[in-house]
C-alpha cells in the first residue's frame, strides 16, 4: 500500500517511496551520491530549493517525482532562471502523467518545453558516468 511504502521510505531517510527506489538504483550501480545535500535560494519570496540527489561524478542534480504539482513546476522555472549553471534533471515515476486533469500536457512535455532533461522510471546510465 501507499502508506506502507511511504513509512518504509521515511524509515530509510527518504521523503517518498519513489526517492527510496531511485536511491536503490544508484546504490545497485555503485554510484556515489548525496541526498538533499545542497540548498539553493530563489525568489520572489525567498525560498529554498533542496534537490533530491547530487551525483558528484557527473555534477548533476536529480529530482525524483511521483507527483509534479503546479507549485513544483513554478519552483523549477524560478530555480532554472536564477541558477543558470545547475544541471537539474527530472526522473518521474510516470512521465506520461498529465500536469493537471484534462490537460494534454504530460510531465515529459512540460520538461521538453522548459528545457529540463527527464527520464521515466529510472535514471539513464549515461547520466551517472562521465
Amino acid at each position: 500500500s501507499k502508506s506502507k511504502l511511504r513509512a518504509n521510505a521515511i524509515k530509510h531517510g527518504y521523503r517518498s517511496g519513489f526517492e527510496h527506489t531511485v536511491s536503490d538504483q544508484l546504490k545497485e550501480n555503485k554510484i556515489k551520491f548525496e541526498y538533499e545535500k545542497d540548498k539553493f535560494k530563489y525568489l520572489p519570496k525567498i525560498r529554498t530549493y533542496n534537490p533530491d540527489f547530487y551525483i558528484p561524478e557527473t555534477d548533476i542534480y536529480i529530482e525524483a517525482k511521483g507527483e509534479f504539482t503546479t507549485a513544483d513546476r513554478v519552483k523549477m522555472v524560478l530555480v532554472q532562471q536564477q541558477h543558470k549553471g545547475l544541471d537539474i534533471r527530472m526522473v518521474f515515476m510516470n512521465a506520461k502523467n498529465k500536469i493537471y486533469k484534462g490537460s494534454k500536457t504530460t510531465y515529459a512535455d512540460w520538461c521538453d518545453k522548459h528545457d529540463y532533461k527527464w527520464a521515466n522510471g529510472t535514471i539513464p546510465a549515461d547520466w551517472l558516468k562521465k
